[in-house]
């Protein structure tokens, strides 16, 4: 066994790697840039060595960096995690001619799976059944038009050497496909350094799932089952689950195999993934091969009981695999959510700022994969992910009961983040009914996510934890020291809520140490509360049933997230709120002459001069944030009136950008 590692990358997963190499008793190597320098790997690992400023391409995607840290260090093998190198022949080549232990694959299966293009031609000769397409890079438009003539549209545009959603394009009709041509090339190139493209039919209806192969250096591969990552946004996965609710032994068995055999076919060993999209008659296709580990590979951990880490570990040191296909098990349900540094009201855009708060949530079956503490901060450098939290339990059900509480208990403030729309994917009831498929996102949500309607029920039952909330505030100032002695504490027991625009008469009695009771709508509800003023979690038990709440001070109220609801609950006693309903309403100011910035990014090009006319819908700019490539385009018909930006300006989150007359 190998007595030192060096971890080829950062955040959550190089975390993630340290662990594991810990159970093993290896010493482990952290490298960072400089955006990275107070980063929760830097301080888990034994050592740790600079590389460069905070682009990737000058710091984590420098391999003769890397190699040299090995050697400074005396690191006698390499774990590349995911993303950055980890799929780069020429890094594990570089380590090979060192004498470094490349923890992966060979080079010549990175080689031919690594390329898109190629892998396709293997799949075929290996006798996987793969999705109608072609087999060469496409360049020309001309091209592209007459090939998606000839399969049928819709068709997706892919980055051959492309990854993460980065580089892919889906085209309904042929300007689509041109437009979608140049943004897919753009995007590999500026991600991937290869600008390379191909075409393939795009399934309707599809599923997107995955089978996890492990194999060691003597020949041994085995499948460890599957992972359902059908619930996706822009290619991007976001949650994902193993066992998949869709799929039946045969189907299993028969993507297992043809999985193993692909794999066989390259001399694969080491974890690696094969993809596959299934249409909705189980009809399934290859789409991949991942050369190393998976984002969401600790669902596969949880219903197998094996670290794959640990495995690749002592694959790459020469150990055989220490079981057979007949002895993976698959039991239970356990599912991933992806939380992400993102605002799903502005188009779930990517946000960038400082962890102000930040609380991982606890509990029976939960698991947290994080690289990021309070006080740290998400940059606008790298991938938007602040962490994965997973929930096991006996079935499918338990685990995303499991899986909605930890949501509502993960607390995060200071930037963007999508836990909310988390919550109400969860909800949503073709989620629980397993009715799922890649544009499962995109039908339900559309492009923007503007909260959770929750049932009356509960929000009544937050309503009256907001009340109980105001009372235990008022009975505490009421405590304070140096008080007239004539003054006696009266509780008020008649109150008015205002939850969002509707407005609630509440009574409240007491129950001495027990809690409260609380009539609304109606309805008493008994109300037992743990909590203190400023805590940002409230938990409850109200009528019988635990809820948790996120809970943030407003004047005369609170915000209260539960569900992928944000509610603002207004609490004042019944005089207050009868002044309150006579007050005038503040107009917002008017914005809609202003192009603002949707986040901190570099201007990639302006497509418009002061003066020109503009119809909604045409392009303004090109704004590039964590590795993507958006387009602004305007929202109405207008004349320019004022550009304040040029190509390679960096701009901050609303900014303007132009102005309109």
């Amino acid at each position: 066994m190998f007595k030192k590692l060096l971890i080829a990358n950062r955040g959550e997963i190089a975390c993630r790697i340290i662990r594991s190499c810990r159970k093993l008793g290896i010493g482990t190597v952290a490298v960072y840039s400089e955006a990275d320098a107070d980063a929760l790997h830097v301080q888990l690992a034994d050592e740790t060595v600079f590389l460069g400023p905070p682009p990737a391409a000058q710091s984590y995607l420098l391999i003769d960096r890397i190699v040299a840290a090995c050697k400074a260090t005396g690191a006698e093998a390499v774990h590349p995690g995911y993303g950055f190198l980890s799929e780069r022949a020429a890094f594990a080549r570089a380590l090979e001619e060192e004498g470094i232990v490349f923890v992966g694959p060979p080079v010549g299966a990175i080689e031919a799976m690594g390329d898109k293009i190629e892998s396709k031609r293997l799949a075929r000769e290996a006798r996987v059944s793969t999705v109608p397409g072609t087999l060469d890079a496409i360049s020309d438009p001309a091209e592209a038009l007459r090939i998606a003539r000839e399969i049928g549209y819709p068709v997706m545009v892919k980055a051959s050497a492309g990854g993460g959603g980065k580089g892919m394009r889906i085209a309904h009709d042929e300007q689509e496909l041109v437009d979608g041509l140049e943004r897919a090339r753009s995007e590999a190139r500026s991600s991937f350094g290869d600008d390379r493209v191909f075409i393939e039919k795009y399934v309707v209806e599809p599923r997107h799932i995955e089978i996890q192969v492990l194999g060691d250096r003597y020949g041994n591969v085995v499948y460890l089952g599957e992972r359902e990552c059908s619930i996706q946004r822009r290619h991007q996965k976001v949650i994902e689950e193993a066992p998949s609710p869709f799929l039946d032994e045969a189907t299993r068995r028969a993507m297992g195999e043809q999985a193993v055999a692909l794999a066989k076919a390259v001399g694969y060993h080491s974890a690696g993934t094969v993809e596959f999209i299934v249409d909705k008659d189980r009809n399934f296709y290859f789409l991949e091969m991942n050369t190393r580990l998976q984002v969401e590979h600790p669902v596969t951990e949880l219903v197998t009981g094996l670290d794959l880490v640990e495995l690749m570990i002592k694959v790459a040191a020469g150990e055989k695999l220490p079981f057979t296909q007949a002895d993976v098990k698959l039991e239970g349900w356990a599912i991933e959510a992806r939380v992400y540094a993102e605002d799903p009201k502005r188009g779930f855009l990517p946000s960038t700022g400082r962890l102000v708060r930040y609380i991982e949530p606890v509990g029976e079956g939960i698991r947290v994969d994080s690289g990021v503490v309070e006080g740290g901060e998400v940059s606008m450098f790298y991938d938007p992910m602040i962490a994965k939290l997973c929930a096991y339990g006996p079935d499918r059900a338990a685990a995303t009961r499991r899986l909605s509480r930890a949501l509502d208990a993960f607390v995060i403030r200071g930037l963007g983040h999508n836990i909310p729309f988390l919550n109400a994917v969860l909800a949503n009831p073709r989620f629980q009914q397993g009715r799922l498929s890649t544009n499962f996102i995109a039908e339900e949500y559309g492009e923007r996510f503007q909260g959770s309607e929750l049932p009356e029920g509960r929000r009544h039952e937050l309503a009256a934890m907001a009340v109980v909330m105001k009372v235990r505030e008022v009975a505490r100032a009421a405590e304070i020291s140096g008080r007239m002695r004539t003054w006696r504490y009266q509780p008020v027991t008649a109150w008015s809520v205002q939850l969002d625009k509707e407005t609630f008469p509440v009574e409240v009695e007491s129950h001495g140490q027990d809690g409260l009771s609380v009539t609304i709508g109606g309805h008493k509800l008994h109300v037992a509360l743990e909590w203190r003023p400023g805590q940002p979690l409230a938990r409850a038990t109200i009528d019988g049933r635990w809820i948790v709440a996120q809970v943030d001070p407003i004047l005369e109220g609170y915000i209260l997230t539960h569900g992928g609801a944000e509610l603002t609950a207004l609490v004042r006693t019944r005089k207050a709120a009868e002044y309150a309903a006579r007050m005038p309403e503040k107009t917002p100011p008017d914005t809609s002459r202003l192009v603002k910035s949707p986040m901190p990014g570099l201007i990639v090009s302006v497509a418009v001069a002061e003066g020109q006319e503009v119809k909604a819908g045409q392009e303004l700019c090109i704004l590039e944030a964590m590795k993507m490539e958006n387009v602004l385009r305007a929202e109405r018909d207008g004349i320019v009136s004022e550009v304040r930006i040029k190509a390679r300006d960096t701009v901050a989150a609303d900014q303007v950008l132009m102005t309109f007359g």
